[in-house]
């Protein structure tokens, strides 16, 4: 069970990109559920409506966060999640992930979230409301977590990346981090190839 999260529309990866490069992947007998961000007012965007987990003031590290945002995407995504479990589907079977944004939801969902998840996936991403951890940990702390970002991304920028991996070394036990030279806000076969063999490792047939 592998739960991702993105920005429905965003260019690089496309409304249906996430999902589609995801089914050229996954194993057989893995099930995907691909949920699409809501259409809001986004402050970056000069107020205009677009698809987005939680309001975006600027691109800085150190600007404003959503925090009420960010909270109200990552309740969503625990519901989800409760929602395949009462399928039959155990917590440390579903396996969260995104792209960008979406890894931020998922990231802080997974932290925040009580129950052992099966891992955790984020590719251009951050730790949303850094300065929080490790203090609002729930969980998950010893769930793996996979994060890929490339060397010159303009969108999240590489250094973003980097101090998400000396942060989260602070206080998880089993994380991964790897990079991707030349590339920009957007995947690459390799990336994609790293990404299925963390699957296949962390979530293996039963």
């Amino acid at each position: 069970m592998l739960v991702t999260t993105s920005i429905c529309n965003d260019i690089e990866t496309g409304r249906h990109g996430w999902a589609a490069g995801l089914a050229e992947i996954k194993p057989a007998y893995l099930k995907c559920v691909c949920p699409n961000a809501p259409t809001m007012p986004v402050t970056l965007n000069a107020g205009f409506r677009m698809p987005s987990w939680f309001d975006i003031y600027t691109l800085q590290q150190t600007s404003m966060q959503d925090e009420e945002g960010i909270k109200k995407a990552a309740e969503n995504l625990h519901t989800l999640i409760d929602e395949e479990e009462k399928k039959g589907i155990p917590s440390n079977r579903i396996m969260v992930g995104g792209f960008s944004q979406g890894g931020a939801v998922s990231i802080y969902a997974a932290l925040t979230y009580k129950k052992p998840l099966g891992g955790l996936l984020m590719l251009s991403s951050w730790l949303p409301l850094s300065n929080q951890f490790p203090e609002i940990v729930k969980g998950n702390t010893e769930t793996a977590i996979f994060q890929a970002h490339g060397d010159v991304d303009p969108v999240v920028p590489f250094a973003w990346g980097e101090l998400t991996g000396k942060k989260l070394k602070t206080f998880v036990k089993n994380y991964e981090f790897k990079s991707y030279a030349g590339l920009m806000h957007s995947s690459c076969p390799q990336e994609m190839d790293d990404v299925k063999q963390f699957i296949n490792k962390h979530l293996p047939p039963v």
